[in-house]
């Protein structure tokens, strides 16, 4: 998966949004206002995703390529390479894990809307 196809993934997302709300150095992907990846763009090499805190212990023993996440809470965080040896759909399942992580967190009224987008 390169970056083009990272960002075509999390914005086919249902109410996906993309910005740089922490500078042009980093694209940030949001579903009703919340993080779900980010990922920096100076090198593209990794993402950060948001994940369960027992999974998260449970991918990085498994995974060399997924790590605690670098700048974020790394109990709720991990970066996760790119370019190492995880296949194209080890890595959507970080993104959707995420994904679904934040969208039920948000408030139910918030998540029907963004379920009729579907």
């Amino acid at each position: 998966m390169n970056i083009e196809e990272l960002r075509d993934y999390c914005l086919s997302k249902p109410g996906a949004t993309e910005g740089f709300p922490f500078g042009e150095e980093t694209l940030v992907f949001k579903v009703g206002e919340k993080i779900f990846l980010l990922i920096g763009l100076d090198n593209g090499t990794w993402f950060n995703v948001k994940c369960d805190p027992e999974l998260a212990i449970e991918l990085r023993e498994r995974h060399w390529e997924i790590t605690p996440g670098f700048h974020m809470n790394k109990k709720h965080w991990n970066s996760v390479r790119l370019d190492g040896g995880l296949s194209f759909k080890q890595l959507q399942e970080q993104i959707d894990h995420s994904y679904m992580l934040i969208l039920k967190s948000l408030p139910k009224k918030l998540q029907d809307e963004i379920d009729a987008l579907k």
